[in-house]
């Protein structure tokens, strides 16, 4: 098996620790819950929970159901809420196609799942591999999960991925193809690559097999403002910097017909082993280590304590002993706290 933590594929976020400072107006009293809560939108179904009944209930309605996986202190869910869905196309596209219902990732409530059991809101989270919030899963009418959001998009690819989702277009074509056909956000147009890590052609099976280091895969594309983001910024930090050293780098053009050889030993352009890892967002990074395989990737939008946190994760093999990534970077977040180093998530 590739994955010692199974990816996800619609891609566009992480942590109980995330929430920036709030002022002293929004700051909970002392024995209150739900620190860093924000409040859904009005229109979100309110149900049982059961998740058949939900799915049927929207089927009834032509439209499929939506799960949106939250947890409190989350600024990427905040962004979700107070960004995407504060504009009224983004609402009028979401209430077209979807059911929407939220589920706290750690929460107790009562979710009857697909086979009939009843089991919490965490254990159903941790059933369905949620790695990170928000994540959004859709469902078909059968039950069976036809995409996924793993963490944030911007407005323009959240309105993209509605209308590819909710026109029912995945049979059609991947949702790459799709963004490039309806047209990107601005960007540099350029990729952005350094001299010393690798570009197909390249065998990363040899690489694999010849190393000790975990590789990196970066899957991007030219017209791709995140990865303008990630590359410009967050990456040329001094801390990010000698994290990156310790990798093996490979970087991957998602629309490039260059031959490759996978980590699998499987031969194809690039173009196609981004398809058949189901890249959905870019930039994508993929952590492959040379004895366990994948371990995780990160799909969405990222700033600098999420991106360094999972360099962290895989690096020091904290992936073996806590296989939740929420859990690990909650701790890590209360460890700097602690040494006195500011921790903010959204830098």
């Amino acid at each position: 098996m590739r994955y010692l933590i199974h990816p996800v594929w619609v891609t566009l976020f992480l942590l109980l620790a995330w929430a920036p400072a709030q002022s002293s107006t929004e700051r909970l009293e002392p024995g209150f819950v739900n620190p860093g809560w924000v409040e859904p939108p009005e229109w979100f179904r309110e149900t049982f929970l059961d998740i058949r009944e939900d799915i049927d209930d929207a089927a009834a309605e032509g439209r499929r159901l939506m799960i949106y996986f939250y947890q409190d202190g989350c600024p990427y869910c905040e962004r979700l809420i107070r960004d995407n869905f504060a504009q009224q196309d983004i609402v009028d596209k979401t209430r077209k196609y979807f059911d929407v219902v939220s589920i706290n990732m750690w929460g107790a409530r009562e979710v009857t799942n697909l086979d009939g059991e009843e089991v919490t809101e965490a254990d159903f989270a941790r059933s369905v591999r949620v790695q990170y919030t928000p994540t959004l899963l859709m469902f078909d009418e059968s039950g069976e999960v036809v995409a996924r959001i793993n963490g944030y998009f911007p407005p323009h690819r959240f309105r993209v991925a509605l209308d590819y989702i909710g026109e029912r277009r995945e049979n059609d074509m991947t949702f790459p193809e799709y963004l490039a056909k309806v047209g990107e956000e601005p960007a540099s147009g350029k990729l952005h690559v350094r001299d010393e890590w690798m570009t197909p052609p390249f065998d990363l099976s040899e690489v694999i097999n010849g190393s000790d280091r975990p590789l990196l895969v970066f899957f991007e594309q030219q017209q791709c403002s995140a990865c303008d983001e990630l590359h410009t910024d967050i990456l040329v930090r001094e801390d990010s910097e000698e994290l990156l050293q310790q990798f093996d780098i490979a970087h991957v053009d998602i629309w490039s017909r260059d031959t490759l050889t996978t980590p699998w030993g499987e031969t194809m352009e690039a173009r196609e082993w981004a398809r058949d890892m189901n890249v959905i967002f870019t930039p994508t990074m993929v952590f492959i280590h040379p004895e366990d395989g994948e371990v995780i990737r990160t799909e969405g939008y990222f700033r600098t304590f999420h991106v360094q946190g999972v360099m962290h994760y895989v690096l020091s093999g904290a992936y073996r002993e806590q296989p939740e990534l929420q859990r690990y970077l909650d701790a890590r977040a209360y460890e700097l706290r602690d040494q006195g180093i500011e921790v903010n998530l959204m830098d």
